[in-house]
C-alpha cells in the first residue's frame, strides 16, 4: 500500500487503550487515540476478569502489567471465583471455580495508568471530546466539540455507556437512537482495609476466612460481593439493592449517576441482614452510592467504516464481572483483524461487517445473562429461588460458558466471512462485466476468449 491504513479510536477507557496497544506495533497501521477529558482517567473501584478476559489481555500484549498488579485468591482457594453464601446467616451455598484463574481483578485506574504509559509518545490527543462522524465512499471523518476533526479508514467507538458517536451508527442503519436505562438497581461501593475487616469479623465471631475468600452473599432483592484489591491490602465492596416496584424505572433527569452516601443509609438498607453481611458494612466509612445503567441490545454495533466496541456497544449490568471482559474480546478481535499487512481499505467495511456479525451475537448474550445473574443472586430465578441445593449447583458452573469462549476461533470466521464477501463481490464484478461483453451472467469466457 502507498500509505498506513488510519485507525482512528475514540476513547480512552480499558478497551480503547488495549486496543490502541495492540496495534501500535504495526507499521500498516497509522493509530490515534483521542480521549475527551484532559488525561486517561477510570471512575469505579475493582475490576475482575475471567479467563476469557484475562487471555484477551495478554493477547494484547498487556500481560505483564496485569500481572504485576492483579490479585488472586491465596491459596490453597486459588482457583475460586466466588464462594456464594446466604445473607441471613452467611451459610454456604457453593462454590464456583475456574481454573488456573480464579478471582483475578484489579483496580481500574491502576490498571489503565499501567496501560497508558505504554503507549508511544504522540499517539493520543486530549481534550477531544467527539460529536458526531461524517462518512464518505471511502473514509469516515469524526468531529470534535472543539471544532477540528479527524479523517480515518476506519473508526472504532469505544467511547462508554453514554457514547457521542453510537447514535450515528444506529441512524445509518435506519435505527432510532437508543439511550442508557437505568435497571432499577443501585449499588453502594467502598474499599475496607483487610487488616481491619479481619479484627472486625474476630470480634463479632465470624469466621475471617470470609476476608481471604471472594464472597458473594445472596438475599432477597439484594445481594453483597466482596474481593481484594491492591495486592490484597485493601477489600472490594459492592452492595447492591434492587427496587422492583416499578416494572420501568426511570432516573431523575439531569440527576448524576454516582453521589456519595452515608453509611447509615447503606446499612438500612440492609437492617434485615445477618451478622456477618452487616459487620462487612459497618468497616465502610464513607460507601457511594451508584446508579446502575446499561443498554439495551443494539440492533448493529456498524454502520460503514464505523463501528462501536465496550460500553459503547453493549453495556451491561456487572453481575457476571463480564462487561469489562467483553470490550477487552473486542479490542482483541480487531487487534488480530487488523494485524495483518495485506489488508486493503477497500475492505475495510467487510472486516467491520464481520465483526457485528461474529462478535454482536456473543456480547448480547452476555448482556441477557447479565441481568439473569442479578434476578438469581437476588432469589427471583422464576426457577431456582430461594432452594439452597437448586442455588448451589446452577452457580457452580453458570459461567463456564464465558470464560471458555474460544477468541481466536471468532477471528478465524470473521477472516473466513470478510474473504467469503470479497469473493463474492469479485464475482458479482466478472458477471457485470461479462455481461457488458455479451455473455451470461455467471459464466465464465471459454479458453482464448478475450475478456
Amino acid at each position: 500500500m502507498s500509505a498506513p491504513v488510519r485507525v482512528g479510536i475514540v476513547g480512552g477507557g480499558i478497551a480503547g487503550v488495549g486496543l490502541a496497544l495492540g496495534l501500535k506495533d504495526h507499521a500498516h497501521l497509522d493509530v490515534t487515540l483521542f480521549e475527551s477529558a484532559r488525561a486517561f482517567g477510570e471512575i469505579g473501584a475493582g475490576v475482575s476478569f475471567g479467563a476469557n478476559a484475562v487471555r484477551a489481555i495478554t493477547g494484547l500484549g498487556m500481560g505483564d502489567a496485569y500481572a504485576a498488579l492483579a490479585d488472586h485468591t491465596p491459596a490453597p482457594w486459588r482457583d475460586i471465583w466466588f464462594e456464594w453464601r446466604h445473607g441471613d446467616d452467611a451459610r454456604l451455598l457453593g462454590t464456583s471455580r475456574a481454573p488456573g484463574v480464579g478471582q483475578s481483578s484489579v483496580h481500574r485506574a491502576d490498571f489503565l495508568d499501567a496501560l497508558a504509559t505504554r503507549l508511544p509518545m504522540g499517539m493520543t490527543r486530549f481534550n477531544k471530546r467527539a460529536t458526531h462522524v461524517v462518512q464518505g465512499a471511502d473514509s469516515a471523518r469524526v468531529h470534535f466539540a472543539d471544532g477540528t476533526d479527524f479523517e480515518a479508514d476506519i473508526l472504532i467507538a469505544s467511547d462508554g455507556i453514554r457514547s457521542s458517536l453510537r447514535d450515528d451508527v444506529l441512524r445509518g442503519l435506519g435505527q432510532a437512537p437508543v439511550a442508557p436505562r437505568f435497571t432499577g438497581t443501585c449499588a453502594y461501593r467502598g474499599m475496607i482495609d483487610s487488616d481491619r475487616l479481619r479484627r472486625a469479623f474476630d470480634a463479632a465471631g465470624v469466621d475471617t476466612h470470609l476476608v481471604d475468600v471472594p464472597q458473594m452473599v445472596l438475599g432477597l432483592d439484594a445481594h453483597i460481593l466482596t474481593f481484594p484489591v491492591k495486592q490484597g491490602r485493601l477489600i472490594n465492596v459492592v452492595a447492591f439493592v434492587s427496587d422492583r416496584s416499578d416494572a420501568d424505572p426511570q432516573w431523575p433527569a439531569g440527576q448524576s449517576w454516582v453521589r456519595e452516601a452515608s453509611r447509615r443509609e447503606m446499612l438500612e438498607a440492609f437492617a434485615h441482614w445477618g451478622v456477618a453481611a452487616r459487620t462487612l458494612l459497618e468497616c465502610i466509612d464513607t460507601p457511594t452510592h451508584w446508579a446502575l445503567h446499561e443498554l439495551a441490545q443494539l440492533p448493529g454495533y456498524v454502520h460503514g467504516r464505523l463501528a462501536l466496541i465496550g460500553d459503547a456497544a453493549h453495556a451491561m449490568l456487572p453481575h457476571q464481572g463480564a462487561g469489562a471482559g467483553q470490550g477487552l474480546e473486542d479490542a482483541y478481535f480487531f487487534a488480530q483483524l487488523l494485524a495483518d499487512p495485506a489488508i486493503a481499505r477497500d475492505r475495510l467495511p467487510d472486516l467491520l461487517a464481520a465483526y457485528d456479525s461474529i462478535r454482536r451475537p456473543r456480547a448480547c448474550r452476555v448482556q441477557q445473562t447479565s441481568w439473569e445473574a442479578g434476578e438469581l443472586y437476588e432469589l427471583r430465578d422464576p426457577h431456582v429461588g430461594s432452594d439452597d441445593a437448586l442455588l448451589g449447583s446452577t452457580l457452580a458452573t453458570r459461567f463456564d460458558w464465558i470464560w471458555n469462549h474460544d477468541l481466536d476461533a471468532e477471528v478465524a470466521a470473521a477472516r473466513a466471512l470478510a474473504c467469503t464477501a470479497a469473493e463474492m463481490e469479485r464475482h458479482d464484478t466478472d458477471d457485470a462485466r461479462l455481461q457488458r461483453t455479451g455473455i451470461g451472467a455467471g459464466h465464465r469466457a471459454p479458453s482464448g476468449f478475450p475478456e
